[in-house]
């Protein structure tokens, strides 16, 4: 029998809503794992039925959350509040993939990875890293800030992206964009998934309130 006084109270009471964060006040983004917005591709563990890191109901093209593993589907709305021109470093795949760290510069890339027991486990890719909020397209809510990487094939999306951002005008965050999953191949036959992004339109009042605080809670750092 479960202990009474553990139980969960659903919904959330009145006295507990009215809560204001109190004890939190200290806590930063540097104090937070930011998860990732990953794109799946045929070769992701995610998508491999053999891989203990296979997501029921994953496939190339989906949109993941690397911190919940929830699965978005092909196409997110997003707010993007903040850009970044990195350099991160990954783990190799066959040495069990990971992430070691972003870095500014190439410089510091390169001091981590050396001081590394294996330094040839690791790659450092040139990345465009967006802070983005997602916008459920159901329910309108907003989530808290998550990172989309771009880099290899990606640099030249985001680049684009970042072209209409700046065509449109106004704050970063002032947009709404859908990110959706294209197919992309090259010369020698070789596919993958690749994305588009296109501006939906304006962020609401309250939308644009939410982005700006988290915006300048990550210009503060």
């Amino acid at each position: 029998m479960a202990n009474a006084a553990l139980a969960i109270i659903n919904p959330v009471p009145a006295h507990i809503t009215k809560g204001k964060g109190r004890g939190n006040e200290d806590i930063t983004a540097d104090h937070l794992t930011i998860p990732r917005i990953k794109l799946l591709q045929k070769m992701s563990d995610e998508v491999d039925r053999h891989h203990p890191n296979y997501i029921d109901g994953a496939n190339d093209g989906d949109f993941m959350n690397s911190l919940t593993r929830d699965i978005y589907g092909q196409e997110i709305y997003v707010v993007s509040i903040k850009f970044k021109d990195e350099h991160v470093v990954w783990r190799k795949r066959d040495a069990g993939g990971g992430l070691l760290g972003s870095f500014s510069t190439f410089k510091e890339a390169q001091a981590a990875v050396q001081a590394e027991d294996k330094p040839e486990d690791y790659d450092i890719n040139q990345t465009h890293s967006h802070i983005l909020l997602l916008k459920d397209p159901e329910t309108g809510e907003l989530s808290r800030p998550a990172i989309m990487d771009f880099s290899s094939s990606k640099l030249r999306v985001s680049k684009n992206w970042n072209a209409q951002i700046l065509n449109i005008g106004g704050d970063r965050f002032a947009g709404l964009w859908k990110l959706k999953a294209v197919s992309v191949s090259n010369s020698s036959g070789k596919s993958w998934m690749n994305l588009e992004a296109s501006f939906v339109g304006w962020t609401t009042k309250e939308d644009y309130k939410v982005a700006e605080g988290y915006y300048e809670s990550f210009a503060a750092e």
